[in-house]
Formats: structure tokens, sequence, C-alpha cells
């Protein structure tokens, strides 16, 4: 992901622009509309350590005909939440500077949205998946390409959550972040979820290791004695 990111940001034209959007998919898990409307009032970015992305909605094509206004794009609600919902989403320092930099050096929207085409609208789908297409030709080897490694940008997505998996974090924190379900996390990183209960088995092995040791008199192996009174 890292490489795939690199290469966005070394791409002529709308590249370096599209880096920190890509980016907001792997490193907070959001989903390509929630990025298309995202706002600079939505981040919490300090100078050092974690910040925060508060994520409240996003925007999808639903068609002249189908809007109040005759407006191409609409604005929903997070998915499967009330209007008024929000989810935030920790991010790691790493992508606190991109989206800084991102800041600094494109400004935003009038309204606020840290994204948009050259005309100042919404990214549209098309472009930003060609982006990503030629991304993975410069980024990707042959093999990984043949693959379909990161084939959509929505892949991005999985790949973060896949992440956060695979790093131990707590399923039910994974799903929070991600604005899903604890069922549908299950059902769709069922591998990882495996590993996860593999290292968890592991954990509590060596305690009770431990324990036992500690039971029959020992000393635990980098700790002190227990008052066992």
């Amino acid at each position: 992901m890292a490489r795939l990111l690199a290469a966005v940001a070394s791409l002529p034209g709308r590249g370096p622009h599209l880096e920190a959007f890509f980016g907001c998919m792997y490193y907070a898990a959001m989903r390509p509309a929630e990025v298309i409307n995202f706002r600079v009032e939505q981040c919490h970015l300090p100078e050092s350590g974690w910040g925060l992305l508060n994520l409240s909605g996003g925007v999808v094509i639903a068609g002249k005909d189908w809007t109040d206004d005759g407006s191409v794009h609409e604005v929903h609600s997070l998915k499967r939440r009330a209007a008024t919902a929000t989810r935030p989403v920790p991010i790691p320092p790493q992508f606190v500077r991109v989206l800084a930099a991102h800041i600094e050096r494109f400004g935003v929207a009038q309204d606020g949205r840290l994204f948009r085409n050259g005309k100042g609208n919404y990214v549209d789908a098309a472009a930003y998946g060609v982006t990503w297409a030629r991304a993975r030709e410069y980024g990707l080897t042959y093999l990984e390409r043949a693959s379909g490694l990161a084939k959509r940008p929505y892949d991005l997505r999985h790949a973060g959550i896949s992440f956060w998996l695979y790093s131990g974090v707590d399923p039910a924190e994974c799903a929070r972040r991600a604005g899903q379900s604890i069922e549908v996390l299950f059902r769709f990183y069922a591998k990882f979820l495996d590993g996860v209960r593999e290292q968890a088995n592991r954990l509590i092995e060596q305690s009770m290791e431990e324990w036992d040791r500690i039971h029959r008199g020992g000393t635990p192996a980098d700790g002190p004695s227990l008052d066992r009174k």
C-alpha cells in the first residue's frame, strides 16, 4: 500500500492531489463516498502524535431525477446510521502529516472539501479510477498486477481493516472504526480473525504457564515472585 500511494503521488497531473484521497481509504478505512465529501472541519491534525477524523456522511451519484434539487450528487448520512451520527476514526502520525501537507499545498474548496476536480466540483469515480489504474502500473510488479492485488480503490479500505486486525486491534474496535457491524467484519475478514484468535490463544497459554510456575513456587521469568498469602 505504501508503494501504491507513493506511485499516486509521483504521477503527473492529478496524482499529487489524490495521494491523501486514497490515503483516507487506507489509513482511516473510509468509503469512497465518505472521502469525496470529506471536509477540513472533520480533521483534528496535531503537530505531533495521532490525529482524529470525525466522519459524518458521504456523497453518492443519484441522478438528477432522484434528488430534490436536480443535482447529480446527493449527500447521505453514514451508512446504516442516524442522520446526525458521526464516526470518530484515529489516524497515525504519518497520515496526519500527509493530510496537513495536502491542505497546505492545495487548500480546500469553498465548502471546506479537501478533494475536488479541476473545476472545484466533486471528484468523479471514473477519474480517480483512472489514476489508480496508472498507479498500479507504476507501483506494482507484473505478478502483483496479474494477481489482482489492490485492483479497485475500494480495496484500500479492505487492506486498512485487514492491517488493523493483523496488528492485533480488537475486532469490535475495528468494526467501530470501519463503520460496520461485527457480523460483517467476521464474514469478510474471517482469515485475519483466525490469526487474531491464534495470537490470543498463545497469549492466554503463556499467561497460564506463568501462573503454573508461580503456583508451584517459582517466579515469573521477568519479575518478582507474587505474594501468595
